[in-house]
């Protein structure tokens, strides 16, 4: 694309702002001059940056890619966590970091690393020349000078370029040939594990982005000398992992994050503490049900939780939590317990006359969709039904968000 036409599609797309970006693809024949397809994409693109990137959609001359690669992209919040995790290792020196993006595409996480840090300098490397020449624009009107883009094939780029990086970032393609989402590291484009030489001899630090699916063991198996997983939850949903692998001794770390508005909550563990830990069971379920946010819940620190926080577990596969006292600052939903209640009909239809409620089933036999089908409830109001494993018995429980 040349300036010229870059500035005539913005203009464009300013224009119809408002307009629908599917009726904007079969007007054509309207307007002649203009690549409406392009103009519908950055319309759509737009609207999603005031959710996914809203810094990004403060800059009125970005131009954004197809619909797959802005899915496949970091979000503002994720990017911004690995730039901030990088800065806690690298804060204690002013000299410069040379920082490889192997895996370019949208180019958030470049951004986001060089954003407000010119000691870092980032080498974006991405085969698509499509997205290359999108990238050269958008640094440009981010207004960046410590991002260069190389329009390769990033290992055989890797193999010529004769640097040696103080950070590589990977975040490998997790579809298969036929457009299949995949997990594995050995599945992914490109392959890490096949390269993982490769890649290791280039770079002091790794860090290798993977899907929320993926099994953190297999992974730390896979990859070579991994120092710590990074379990990232944003506002209660896993979103990624992040493999670091470099020389190190001892066992490896996993950092379980959830990141919302106000709060960042944090747990580090072991699993050699996890597996020396002992869990404390409850013989009597009653104050608050504390349920683990899902980081945690991916981590499974699930014996630790209990002297972390002085809680008690309701049951070795089930996943909560139980105390007299309110733990406020515990990183998941707290429930404070108004009764215990049988799980029938006539039982919580008394104690929810409204009819109205949120079922939540853990480790119990039924579906919480099911069983609400079963009590007759209608999903939404203030109150929960909480049906779990207590021991060795089946109990249900009305309760209400703690305040």
């Amino acid at each position: 694309m040349t300036k010229e036409s870059i500035e005539k599609l913005l203009a464009f797309v300013r224009e119809h702002a408002d307009e629908d970006p599917l009726k904007l693809v079969f007007s054509q024949h309207s307007h002649p001059d203009v690549d409406v397809k392009l103009a519908a994409q950055q319309l759509e693109g737009r609207r999603q940056a005031l959710v996914k990137w809203p810094t990004l959609s403060a800059c009125d001359n970005y131009i954004y890619p197809p619909k797959l690669n802005r899915e496949q992209s970091s979000s503002e919040e994720t990017a911004t966590f690995k730039r901030l995790l990088l800065n806690e290792r690298t804060n204690t020196t002013d000299r410069s970091f040379a920082i490889a993006d192997l895996t370019g595409g949208m180019g958030i996480d470049s951004v986001a690393f060089a954003k407000d840090n010119k000691k870092y300098f980032i080498d974006y490397i991405e085969q698509n020349p499509e997205l290359c020449c999108l990238m050269e624009h958008n640094i440009d009107a981010l207004r960046m000078d410590n991002i260069g883009v190389h329009c390769a094939d990033s290992l055989e780029w890797l193999a010529k370029c004769g640097k040696h990086f103080d950070i590589i970032y990977i975040d490998p393609a997790r579809r298969d040939s036929h457009g299949r989402k995949v997990a594995a590291f050995s599945d992914c484009t490109p392959n890490i594990i096949d390269n993982i030489n490769l890649v290791r001899s280039h770079c002091d630090l790794l860090m290798v982005k993977a899907s929320p699916m993926m099994d953190i063991d297999s992974g730390i198996s896979e990859l070579r000398e991994v120092s710590a997983v990074h379990i990232v939850a944003v506002k209660g949903e896993c979103k990624e992992l992040l493999f670091l692998c470099e020389p190190h001794k001892g066992e490896t770390e996993i950092h379980c994050h959830n990141i919302s508005k106000n709060r960042h909550y944090h747990t580090s563990f072991t699993r050699k503490q996890e597996n020396e830990a002992e869990a404390n069971y409850c013989t009597k379920v009653s104050g608050f049900l504390y349920e683990p946010d899902a980081s945690l819940m991916k981590g499974g620190p699930f014996k630790l939780l209990c002297s972390l926080w002085g809680l008690q577990k309701l049951a070795r596969n089930t996943q909560l939590y139980t105390s007299n006292q309110y733990k406020k600052d515990f990183p998941g939903r707290v429930l404070q317990i108004i009764s215990e209640t049988a799980l029938n009909r006539k039982a919580v239809n008394a104690s929810i006359p409204g009819g109205r409620a949120h079922v939540v089933t853990r480790n119990y036999p039924s579906e919480a969709a099911t069983l609400q089908k079963q009590l007759g409830l209608k999903e939404g109001g203030e109150l929960f039904v909480v049906a779990a494993t207590v021991g060795e018995s089946k109990k249900g429980f009305i309760c209400c968000e703690a305040k």
